[in-house]
């Protein structure tokens, strides 16, 4: 079989984009990603895989033993009140998966293996349109020379800049939850036993591996800067005004901190996961809820994307077709999700029996159960074997 659609651009070097990237590059296709920052992101919180589904994508690419010799494992967490007295424990198996993993690691690994490969990265730049014609997309950047490829692959977050420019406004496509969340890194020491406080709408969690601070707070729809990180870094200082237990001095740490990342928790809806060159995949496809299954999903939809592209000999169209067909299903956790109310609760009374949950074991396993179902509910084609075969 010929392969057509060979010359690739994909937007985003996070998760979904380099695992792309590397399946893509393996079944024969020329590929570039393009990413707004300087360099692979270092940090970011811990993510993690759930289930078969999310360890034979991994072991299919090749990398399960890499993600297990940097894995964190995960880790207890305490649910104190505003003595630091224990009212609950996370436990690390609710919280990390099987396998839990740095964001920054992760992505550094993805990279690696995708630039040894072959694949070309191009940083600090980013896509400023893009114009279907006969003979492909003709792409213009900000920095970089106009360039026409066969296919471009939005793989850039919540808010995709490609979902902007070939299906329209984020405000179309984007819900924001009622809540956000921001992550505060190289605090120092904050202990070594994890710990998460609430009060009504807010939650505060430090300590553990890794000097860093994590916050979720309900609030009315916000407008900021996402690139100027003083801002961001003013709205969780007010956010957190008055409230218990260590926060203050983690609040005062906040202020010095080096990494600052701030978000909402948003849920993306696209009726169509393409529109004729031009595909989604991960948050900007299915959005983040902050459920614990972005990074799976953004790993799983990869693999599915390119499969069904080399399965169907580059034709995008029907491609990108079973793509959709193979993966909606399977998003609609993301759909349907949002850890925010959770998390946050909004009262003393949601914030007792949200801690209630964890003191029964038979809840807690019904739990866990559910998140193992959720991971694993797709049959994944063995696109190597058939590609190869």
């Amino acid at each position: 079989m010929v392969m057509k659609n060979t010359n690739v651009l994909i937007s985003g070097a996070g998760i979904g984009g380099p695992a792309l990237a590397y399946w893509l590059n393996r079944y024969g296709h020329t590929v570039t990603v393009v990413e707004r920052a300087p360099g692979p992101r270092p940090g970011g919180q811990a993510v993690d895989f759930k289930g078969a589904t999310h360890l034979t994508v991994l072991e299919r690419m090749g990398i399960l033993d890499d993600v297990r010799r940097l894995q964190t494992g995960g880790t207890d967490q305490e649910i104190v009140d505003a003595d630091d007295r224990r009212l609950a424990v996370l436990p690390g198996e609710f919280t990390g998966g099987e396998l839990e993993i740095t964001r920054g690691d992760l992505a550094r690994l993805l990279y690696e293996k995708s630039a040894a490969a072959g694949c070309q990265y191009v940083f600090g730049d980013s896509i400023t349109s893009i114009t279907e014609t006969s003979g492909g997309a003709h792409v213009t950047f900000e920095h970089g020379a106009p360039r026409t490829f066969d296919l471009v692959v939005g793989a850039d977050g919540i808010h995709s800049n490609v979902r902007r420019l070939a299906f329209g406004p984020e405000s179309d496509h984007v819900r924001f939850l009622g809540h956000y969340y921001a992550l505060a890194e190289g605090l120092g020491s904050l202990g070594s036993v994890a710990k998460m406080y609430n009060e009504p709408g807010r939650m505060v969690a430090t300590g553990g591996p890794g000097a860093a601070a994590f916050f979720v707070f309900a609030s009315p729809q916000l407008d900021f800067d996402r690139y100027d990180t003083e801002e961001m870094k003013r709205i969780v200082i007010d956010a957190y005004a008055g409230m218990g237990w260590r926060t203050s001095t983690v609040i005062e740490m906040v202020r010095h901190a080096h990494d600052f990342y701030l978000d909402s928790i948003s849920q993306v809806r696209v009726e169509h996961y393409s529109k004729g060159r031009t595909v989604l995949l991960g948050d900007a496809a299915y959005g983040n809820t902050l459920g614990g299954f972005g990074t799976g999903l953004a790993m799983v939809g990869a693999y599915v994307l390119a499969g069904e592209l080399a399965a169907a000999g580059g034709d995008h169209r029907v491609a990108f077709q079973r793509y959709e067909e193979e993966f909606r299903g399977y998003a609609k956790i993301a759909r349907n999700g949002n850890a925010g109310p959770f998390m946050a609760p909004g009262t003393p009374r949601r914030i007792r029996m949200r801690n209630a949950m964890f003191k029964h074991r038979l809840m807690l396993k019904m739990m866990l159960k559910m998140t193992d179902v959720f991971a694993t509910n797709i049959t994944l084609k063995d696109y190597p074997s058939l590609v190869r075969h």
